[in-house]
């Protein structure tokens, strides 16, 4: 289990699981087991291999219960307050209009993606479409414990067991908030060129989730929808769902026309939406969740307010007015664009130069306080490596519905570090920590 022999005798915290424990976890066939459970999904586990090496890590991290539980608590607070008039009011006044439209559906597959620190769990950004759900279903599934003394890290749960369902209920969820008791016959997964994304494999992984439950369901670019007679149809077939996994929020480009039009027409049901990016996705949002005077102004609870503030970095918009004392601060500061996502075009402030930092001023930027990511030690081809690493957790309705995390090296997450990748969180329960502390 680990270079150090107190470990196996002793009840460990999370922390010292992640500094000292060094075990593979990973049983890469029980992965292509998960992976390719239908004949039309045979040879995924072998093209991942080869074309995406960093996509999973062969190891595991570890979180303290005490951290799960402030996770839980900080989605849940947010979204309730993202409920709250006066806070859709400031979201929404600053969106596209097809952020205005409310047919009912809550938004589909949401991330919220947290820093450990000593302070706890720190939001660092929220995402619609957030990529890996169902292949981290998969990697958790393909664990085992690495010596007796883990055991009880890796016993069978029955709740990872029916994930999958509760995965599809979700999006049954979505149907019947639209649409009620309508016949839903239909989905489409819709990304730029779906099969160049880095995350193809997982689309394949839906589309069987949703054939498995009696769909006809499909995997297309945008360019291959028609928008005709009031129906958005795909080579010919009328769509029910659309699957989301566009990073053009609002669905603004030339070539999304036609899934605009059948979005605000209410023709068919698109999860994650405009709407729910406009409320909690865009990054501005973060300025009004860790703003104590908002959020007591549009009646957020006295508990909720106090666990944001516990939990969510001070956020600020970059302003040329805030320039020179942004700039001077800013090695404890990170910056982001406010439609951002995947950490592009996203800086700590100790390592931007004058001519990136002209850049953020001319464009559309928060400046949030940094809180370094954690580390976890594993070892790559025998040699011990310190990797970051965040925690994401896949959330509907305000519920935690699984937590992983991605480990890497360099300024922000990426699936280019050797070792890194998509990891299942294990949680340490309290009580082995508190048996580790008499």
């Amino acid at each position: 289990m680990s270079s150090d022999p107190t470990i196996a005798h002793a009840s460990p915290s999370a922390e010292t699981l992640n500094r000292d424990c060094f075990c593979r976890t990973l049983n890469m066939e029980r992965l292509r087991e998960q992976l390719e459970s239908e004949p039309s999904l045979k040879g995924m586990m072998a093209n991942i291999s080869q074309t995406r090496p960093n996509l999973f890590s062969s190891t595991v991290v570890f979180v303290s219960q005490a951290v799960q539980q402030q996770i839980s608590a900080t989605i849940a607070a947010i979204e309730r307050i993202a409920a709250l008039p006066g806070y859709q009011v400031q979201a929404l006044s600053r969106a596209d209009a097809s952020a205005q439209h409310d047919f009912g559906p809550l938004g589909a597959c949401m991330g919220y993606d947290f820093h450990l620190s000593a302070d706890g769990p720190q939001l660092i950004e929220i995402n619609t479409n957030a990529g890996g759900l169902l292949l981290n279903v998969a990697l958790a599934r393909a664990q085992e414990a690495c010596c007796d003394e883990m055991d009880w890290a890796f016993t069978s749960s029955e709740r990872r067991d029916t994930l999958k369902k509760t995965i599809f209920n979700m999006f049954t969820s979505e149907w019947q908030l639209q649409y009620g008791s309508a016949p839903w016959r239909s989905v489409v997964i819709v990304d730029e060129a779906p099969l160049d994304q880095y995350l193809a494999p997982e689309f394949e992984l839906f589309h069987q989730l949703f054939a498995q439950n009696g769909l006809h369901a499909a995997i297309a670019d945008p360019s291959e929808l028609m928008w005709q007679n009031g129906r958005l149809l795909h080579q010919g077939t009328p769509v029910d769902m659309v699957y989301n996994r566009l990073t053009d929020f609002y669905l603004t480009e030339p070539g999304h026309l036609a899934l605009r039009q059948a979005h605000e027409a209410n023709a068919v049901l698109l999860t994650p939406h405009p709407r729910a990016h406009a409320l909690l996705a865009d990054k501005r949002n973060l300025i009004a969740l860790s703003h104590d005077e908002l959020l007591l102004a549009w009646g957020a609870a006295a508990a909720d307010r106090k666990l944001l503030a516990a939990s969510i970095p001070a956020t600020r918009l970059v302003t040329p007015e805030r320039a020179d004392a942004l700039w001077a601060q800013r090695r404890q500061l990170f910056f982001k664009p406010v439609a951002g996502f995947g950490a592009k075009a996203a800086y700590r402030g100790d390592k931007l130069t004058r001519r990136v930092w002209s850049e953020i001023l001319a464009s559309d930027f928060v400046a949030q306080a940094l809180v370094p990511p954690s580390g976890r030690n594993i070892e790559v081809d025998g040699v011990q490596t310190d990797l970051k690493f965040d925690i994401r957790a896949y959330a509907y309705g305000g519920q935690v519905q699984l937590l992983a995390a991605r480990m890497y090296a360099g300024q922000t997450t990426n699936f280019r570090t050797q070792g890194g990748g998509f990891a299942p969180v294990i949680v340490v329960p309290s009580t082995k920590i508190a048996a580790g502390a008499r």
